[in-house]
């Protein structure tokens, strides 16, 4: 795992590929490399910064140079030692045991139809000398991110968007729209960058550059196409898939641990990898006393201890009670973007404390929500379907009689209460509308009433975007549509995001086994009622893994991989709410209107209403943009 950065046509190339290979030295401290190559009208400038798993020897230190073409490449390829000795038959010589140099040869050989070969997690840029063409690539399901600018005839990329704006700063503005996606959803769908000029690769594509000026996107592995052809087909045997991509992901010259909570798809993971390497060890996250109660979700420790112990696995249990106002400024500029969950200090953390015990590759249990309905989201719009049976006068009288309830009493919180109002503002929606508002923030007029009237288009766009990513489907029932949606919009724009970002910034990676292209054509191959069942979700998942774990593990209750948000908000936070946001920039310039939100942190002080989500991605957003105008970057 590694960062990359560079440009390409660029007359002041070398400048930019310097200033952002220092930027993200985060992201390789094991080694750090440059290439350049001008030849009359081509002007190549690569950096990389390396964090050492697979091939640790020099040689395979990147750029990597080979016959005409230069790589330089962020990510692993679980499969590499079969497509090395394919290669290796056909008479490709090599020269390291690295998995860059297979991309290198593979795409030699292949051109992008390598791409569809690959299994694993990546992004990277090639350089081909001998026709001056550049190409961007990355992973299809987008776990490893990658940005570009377009920039006169060529354009300048890297892994994380700060290493953009320290080169660019002054050339970049923000962009409305995308603040108000995060204010919406309190995280960006792939289509939207904060930044105006900026662009993300989509996810299961490649990008070309040629010298003559022309630029092309093509795609080669959509999961909406993935899925309609599984789901056309008989099930797949999702034992066995899974156990073979796990297996897949242990792949590593350095030692492999696992992020344990004790939950079931953490557990399938960490249990399975540990089938295969006894030497696994396992890290878990507990909260202070007093900040559990407040949040009132089961207690993750408790249920990590019980798996670490009958199977004889080192657990490492880490606190997380952070000085939070000195904590949230730094991860704001690690997140590169507003993004509003403060599960991304949970992974910083303990990727920090793994990474104080050598350790550099962690595995993860992410993913299986998304693509088994394991959200309570998922489960509460199957049961809107039920609600909206009731005769029309009972549904009124649970409203009123649910909108007087606190969702706190005597320093409890009150989760049930929580989960019934938030159920109440989306059961009587239809489908797409009602799964949308079963996980953003606010609905359009409520989020209208809080901005600047000039804002306004961008909700309607940024709602429609989601309709018509939810639509864009072949599938046949409701539960599955909304595993798709999740795939494409919410697994890569909050949690494959946030994970990257705060694990690299520990100098740590990361590995999914569930975001894995044969772990998805499974799971779609699957109906919605293998998925969902009465009040259960993630049946087909559960049952498989009955197999691997205990029942009292299988059908735990499920817990999010969240933090104490809402004891940080009502007392670490609360001066720094008055002071930082009420007072702040977003306000003064007219962006998000004074009186709604004084309104809204009062509900939240008062424990009359759940608005903690709320607060805290407007406090991330206000600090995100202050950043923003100190790097030079137009309002």
């Amino acid at each position: 795992m590694c960062g990359i950065a560079g440009s390409y046509q660029q007359a002041d190339g070398q400048k930019l590929a310097d200033i952002m290979t220092d930027r993200i030295a985060h992201r390789g401290p094991d080694a750090c490399g440059s290439w350049s190559h001008v030849d009359g009208c081509v002007a190549f400038h690569f950096g990389h910064r390396r964090l050492s798993i697979i091939d640790l020897s020099t040689a395979a230190d990147q750029p990597l140079r080979k016959h005409g073409l230069t790589l330089i490449y962020n990510g692993e390829l679980y499969n590499y030692r079969a497509l090395r000795a394919e290669l290796a038959a056909n008479g490709v010589n090599f020269g390291t045991q690295s998995d860059t140099e297979v991309v290198l040869e593979s795409w030699r050989r292949w051109g992008p139809d390598a791409l569809t070969r690959f299994r694993g997690m990546f992004a990277f840029a090639l350089a081909d000398t001998r026709t001056g063409e550049l190409f961007l690539a990355r992973d299809p399901l987008g776990i490893k991110p990658l940005y570009f600018v377009p920039r006169g005839g060529g354009a300048v990329f890297a892994s994380e968007l700060k290493a953009l704006v320290a080169a660019l700063g002054s050339e970049l503005r923000v962009e409305p729209g995308a603040l108000v996606a995060s204010m919406l959803y309190y995280w960006l769908p792939e289509q939207r960058c904060v930044i105006d000029a900026v662009r993300k690769l989509p996810g299961g594509s490649f990008a070309r550059w040629r010298p003559d000026g022309s630029f092309s996107i093509e795609g080669y592995w959509r999961v909406a196409d993935v899925a309609a052809e599984a789901a056309a087909g008989p099930p797949e045997d999702l034992a066995s898939v899974i156990e073979d991509s796990v297996a897949k992901h242990l792949v590593a010259d350095v030692p492999v641990s696992s992020f344990l909570s004790g939950g079931l798809d953490s557990s399938i993971v960490t249990v399975l990898a540990h089938r295969s390497d006894s030497a696994i060890d396992a890290y878990t996250i507990s909260f202070r006393p007093q900040d559990q109660r407040l949040e009132a979700m089961p207690d993750d420790a408790f249920y990590a201890r019980q798996v670490a112990a009958r199977y004889g696995i080192t657990l490492h249990e880490i606190e997380i009670s952070p000085d939070i106002v000195d904590m949230l400024p730094r991860m704001v500029d690690v997140l590169d973007e507003p993004i509003g969950d403060p599960a991304a200090i949970n992974t910083l953390l303990m990727c920090q404390a793994a990474r104080e015990r050598g350790v550099k590759v962690i595995l993860s249990g992410m993913g299986a929500d998304e693509l088994f309905g394991g959200y309570r989201k998922h489960l509460a719009c199957v049961m809107a379907s039920r609600y909206n049976r009731l005769p029309a006068v009972s549904r009124v009288a649970v409203g009123i009689a649910v909108s007087r309830l606190p969702v706190t009493a005597m320093g409890w919180g009150l989760r049930y209460v929580r989960w019934a109002k938030r159920f109440l503002t989306f059961a009587e929606l239809p489908e797409e509308p009602r799964f949308r508002r079963s996980y953003t923030l606010y609905d359009a007029d409520e989020l209208a009433a809080l901005v600047s009237p000039d804002l306004g288009n961008y909700i309607h766009e940024v709602v429609a975007e989601h309709s018509e990513v939810y639509c864009d489907n072949a599938l046949a029932d409701e539960i599955n549509r909304m595993c798709l949606a999740d795939t494409r919009l919410f697994l890569p724009g909050l949690n494959l995001a946030y994970t990257d970002r705060a694990s690299m910034a520990a100098s740590v990676e990361v590995r999914v086994p569930f975001v894995d292209p044969v772990v998805a054509r499974a799971a779609f191959s699957l109906p919605g009622t293998a998925k969902i069942r009465g009040r259960h979700g993630k049946v087909a998942l559960k049952q498989a893994a009955e197999g691997w774990l205990p029942a009292e593990i299988v059908h735990r209750p499920k817990s999010s991989f969240s933090a104490p948000l809402r004891a940080w908000i009502r007392s670490d936070l609360r001066e720094l709410i008055q002071d930082v946001l009420v007072g702040g920039e977003l306000v003064a310039c007219g962006m998000v209107r004074r009186e709604p939100l004084i309104q809204l942190i009062a509900q939240e002080q008062a424990g009359r209403e759940d608005r903690a989500k709320q607060i805290w991605q407007l406090l991330t957003m206000e600090l995100w943009y202050r950043n923003a105008q100190a790097s030079g970057v137009a309002a």
